[in-house]
C-alpha cells in the first residue's frame, strides 16, 4: 500500500479527473479498502477540498467547486491571472501547451461558479502571421536546465545548431576511434539571465571563450552535464537586460560609426547611436542607423506606420519623422515605403543611401522584360 500523502495525491488525481467517483471503484483503483478510501476522504476535506458525498448503493464522491482554491488559497484576482495565463500559454514558446491545458482543467473545477463564468468567457485563438513559418517551441526541460544554471551561477556546457548549419568544424586534436575527428567541444558560458522576446527563448550568457556577451536561442540549445564551477556575475553593459537584448537584436552596439547622427524632430541635433552628447553610450536598444526626412503626409497618417518612429507636425498636409534601422539602405527603403515626396534632413549617410537605393531601383526598372543581369561591380553604400 502506497504511503498516506501519495495516496491522497492519487486520490486528488482521480478526483480531478472525472465528475462522479463510486466509492468502491475509488478503491479498486488505489488498491485499498472502502474504509481507507472514506478515511482519505475525511482528510482531503480537513485540508479544504469540497468533496461531496451522493449516498445510496450507488453513491460515491464529487469534487465540487469551492470559494477558494485549497491550499494555495489564492484570491479572485489571483485565480483569474492564472487561468488567463495558462490559457494563452500556446504563445510563450515554452512548449507547454498540453500541461498548460491539463493545469487550467485542474483549476476551473474548484474554481467557484462566479469564477468559472469570468474565465469560460475568456476565448484566445492563437494566429500566426501570414507566411511565417511555425516557430520552434523550447523543451521545458531544457528552460528549466538554463534557469538553474543561471540561479546557481555555475558555467554552463551545452551543443547550439546554428541557424544555418554548414559542414561541421573539426577539431583534429580530437581523433575519434574509427580515424574521423570529433566536432568542436561544446560552447562554454557564464549564464546569466533567461530571456523571453516575441515567442521565443534566448540565453543571455558571457562567452568564455569568445569573451564576449551572446544571446543563444533556447531551442538550439542541447546542455551537457554536469555543470561547471561557480562563478561571479558580471553587469550587462548598461545595466539594463531588457535594453541590452533589443538592442543586440537590432545591431547596435556600444559604438557607432562617426556621422551617424541625425536630428530628433525639435531642430538639436540627435548624437550618434551608440553615444550621447557627452560621449558616453546611448541605452543599447537605439538603432545602429537613425534618419531624418520630412513626409508630404499628415502626422495623422503617418503615425499610424512609423512604429517606434518619432512623428512631428509641421502643417497641412506635411510631417517630420525620425526613425531607426539596422542599416543605411534598410532605412531609406522604409522611409520609401510611404510612396510620398521626400525630404532628407539627415544624416549625409541616408542620402548617399537613397542615391544608391534609387540608382538599383533604376536599373531593376530598365531591366524589366530582359534577361540582362542585374548586379553591378560598384560597391553597396556602407558607412
Amino acid at each position: 500500500m502506497p504511503k498516506t500523502s501519495a495516496r491522497l495525491l492519487s486520490l486528488l488525481s482521480l478526483l480531478q479527473a472525472r465528475r462522479d467517483w463510486p466509492g468502491h471503484l475509488l478503491a479498486e483503483r488505489l488498491e485499498v479498502s472502502p474504509r481507507t478510501v472514506r478515511r482519505d476522504i475525511d482528510r482531503l476535506r480537513d485540508l479544504g477540498y469540497p468533496i461531496r458525498t451522493a449516498k445510496g448503493p450507488d453513491g460515491g464522491y464529487r469534487l465540487g467547486a469551492g470559494t477558494e482554491l485549497p491550499p494555495l488559497l489564492f484570491d479572485d484576482e489571483q485565480a483569474v491571472a492564472l487561468a488567463v495565463a495558462l490559457r494563452t500559454a500556446a504563445g510563450t514558446g515554452a512548449g507547454i501547451e498540453e500541461g498548460a491545458v491539463r493545469a487550467l482543467t485542474t483549476v476551473r473545477q474548484v474554481l467557484p461558479a462566479r469564477l468559472r463564468h469570468r474565465v469560460d468567457a475568456l476565448q484566445v485563438t492563437a494566429v500566426e502571421r501570414a507566411g511565417a513559418a511555425r516557430r520552434p517551441q523550447a523543451d521545458p526541460g531544457v528552460l528549466l536546465t538554463l534557469s538553474a544554471a543561471v540561479r546557481a551561477r555555475e558555467v554552463l556546457r551545452f551543443g547550439y545548431t546554428p541557424a544555418w548549419p554548414s559542414a561541421p568544424v573539426m577539431d583534429l586534436a580530437s581523433p575519434r576511434p574509427d580515424g574521423g575527428h570529433v566536432p568542436n567541444p561544446p560552447r562554454r558560458v557564464q549564464p546569466h539571465h533567461l530571456v523571453a522576446r516575441g515567442g521565443r527563448w534566448y540565453l543571455l550568457a558571457w562567452d568564455l571563450d569568445r569573451e564576449d556577451w551572446r544571446t543563444f536561442r533556447a531551442d538550439r540549445i542541447d546542455p551537457r552535464t554536469p555543470t561547471g564551477p561557480r562563478f561571479t556575475p558580471r553587469e550587462v553593459p548598461g545595466g539594463d537586460v531588457a535594453a541590452f537584448v533589443a538592442g543586440r537584436f537590432r545591431g547596435s552596439e556600444s559604438r557607432a560609426p562617426a556621422g551617424t547622427g541625425g536630428s530628433n524632430g525639435s531642430g538639436r541635433r540627435v548624437a550618434p547611436p551608440g553615444s550621447d552628447d557627452s560621449g558616453g553610450p546611448l541605452p543599447f536598444d537605439d538603432w545602429p542607423c537613425r534618419g531624418e526626412v520630412i513626409l508630404d503626409l499628415p502626422a495623422a497618417v503617418v503615425s499610424g506606420y512609423a512604429s517606434d518612429g518619432i512623428v512631428e507636425e509641421m502643417g497641412p498636409g506635411r510631417c517630420r519623422l525620425v526613425l531607426g534601422s539596422w542599416s543605411w539602405a534598410a532605412l531609406a527603403a522604409t522611409f520609401a515605403r510611404f510612396d510620398t515626396e521626400i525630404q532628407v534632413v539627415g544624416p549625409p549617410e541616408l542620402a548617399d543611401a537613397f542615391a544608391e537605393l534609387a540608382r538599383r531601383c533604376a536599373r531593376a526598372a530598365s531591366l524589366t522584360g530582359t534577361d540582362e543581369p542585374a548586379g553591378t561591380n560598384e560597391p553597396p553604400v556602407n558607412h
